[in-house]
């Protein structure tokens, strides 16, 4: 055991430079609370005002859907899904997703 911890220096040792890392990133002690205020004060309003924005694109935007096309390519049905009629995907809408002979209804209003 004695001649293993002469011949240390033939182990490489890996040097862990947390001390030095943490305090270049700002890992102090008051960077969870900078962090906290950040969040609340810049991110959260943030995410509010692009909902606001989306919400209201949608209510400016009148839905219509787009002329339907029956493309060969588009739409191949080789066999029947496994749920329901075999005809509708899984998570199918009406008003957005046409079946391989065109959209179900025409959707009126928002």
């Amino acid at each position: 055991m004695a001649q293993l911890a002469k011949m240390g220096w033939l182990i490489p040792m890996r040097n862990m430079a947390t001390g030095s890392a943490v305090k270049q990133h700002g890992g102090g002690p008051g960077a969870a609370r900078t962090w906290k205020i950040l969040s609340f004060v810049i991110a959260l309003p943030g995410v509010a005002v692009c909902m606001l924005n989306a919400w209201l694109k949608k209510q400016n935007h009148p839905h219509q859907s787009p002329e339907f096309k029956p493309y060969t390519h588009l739409r191949i049905r080789t066999k029947p899904f496994p749920w329901g009629d075999g005809n509708h995907s899984l998570f199918h809408n009406p008003h957005t997703n046409p079946l391989p002979t065109g959209y179900e209804k025409k959707h009126h209003g928002p």
